[in-house]
């Protein structure tokens, strides 16, 4: 059964603009912490790199490299999370994944692959 859905990804230039959608069951959406990680392809042997996260509660985090740039937000009636990039980076290219965590326990979406080239 398949509970995070990422989509979203796509080719776009330096300085540009995405957001992705994370749509999740409502039991992951109501009782976990929702974020977003990535991971830079060809390098499976690093771990994810935090990106943000929005719990129940609706309180945020950012990793360092996306801060001012990136917005989480979450969707209540569509059980759906979003990642708003603003001011896309070469750096910021990879495969994007969607995280649900409680109590330590981790689900995760399928990734989505964001290019950003000129």
């Amino acid at each position: 059964q398949v509970h995070l859905v990422d989509s979203g990804g796509g080719l776009v230039q330096p300085g540009g603009s995405l957001r992705l959608s994370c749509a999740a069951s409502e039991y992951y959406f109501t009782t976990h912490t929702m974020g977003w990680y990535r991971q830079v392809p060809g390098n499976q042997r690093e771990a994810r790199e935090f990106i943000a996260l929005v719990t129940v509660g609706n309180s945020t985090q950012y990793g360092d490299s996306v801060k001012g740039r990136f917005t989480i937000s979450r969707d209540m009636i569509k059980n759906t999370v979003y990642l708003d990039m603003n001011d896309l980076k070469p750096e910021d290219t990879g495969v994007y994944y969607c995280n649900a965590v409680k109590f330590g326990q981790n689900a995760w979406g399928q990734g989505t692959q964001v290019t950003v080239s000129s």
